[in-house]
């Protein structure tokens, strides 16, 4: 809990800092890259989470692996973070900063699970649906296949899920049976 704290408030500093440098596209790309390196690579997050490994060391691998691939503003607050002996929070951040950017340009995801693939026609459905009830800018739509849903879709967006699959209805009539009300 204390970690995600921190994490959101190094991560609002960045957002921050990116807004006064007028690089704030170019270091959420840098987070993009950072969450996806980091995530694929379970070695870089243990030695990130080590306590034991000199804090040199880690910020000599991030300096391999990003050094020239980031902005600048982006390598001074990498080393910044490790120098604090904060490394372990470094993954957080760069999730916590997505989500704040997300936020800031009113962009949302919806996670569309569906007992088929979509068609474009369903995507523009369901991103006219979300910003009209949302109220978003801009929706990003990841999309799952679960072919034990039988028809329909769940759409997810934040904290709200409405289910308007086969499966959900199918389950919703068994226990009404089950209870006898129908």
């Amino acid at each position: 809990m204390l970690e995600n704290k921190a994490a959101s408030r190094y991560a609002k500093s960045l957002i921050d800092l990116a807004n006064e440098q007028n690089s704030l596209e170019e270091i959420k790309n840098d987070m993009v890259l950072l969450d996806q390196v980091i995530d694929q690579s379970p070695e870089l997050e243990a030695i990130l989470n080590n306590p034991i490994v000199p804090l040199d060391k880690k910020a000599g691998i991030l300096e391999q692996v990003f050094g020239a691939k980031v902005n600048a503003v982006t390598n001074i607050y990498l080393k910044l973070i490790v120098n604090k002996g904060r490394s372990a929070i470094l993954f957080g951040t760069a999730k916590s900063f997505i989500q704040q950017y997300n936020a800031l340009k009113g962009i949302v995801t919806a996670e569309v699970t569906s007992a088929i693939a979509l068609t474009d026609a369903n995507r523009a459905e369901i991103d006219a649906l979300v910003k009209k009830e949302i109220g978003a800018k801009e929706v990003v739509i990841k999309e799952k296949v679960n072919d034990k849903l039988i028809g329909g879709f769940i759409l997810k967006v934040g904290d709200k899920q409405f289910d308007a699959s086969i499966a959900s209805g199918l389950n919703k009539l068994k226990k009404e049976f089950a209870q006898g009300i129908v």
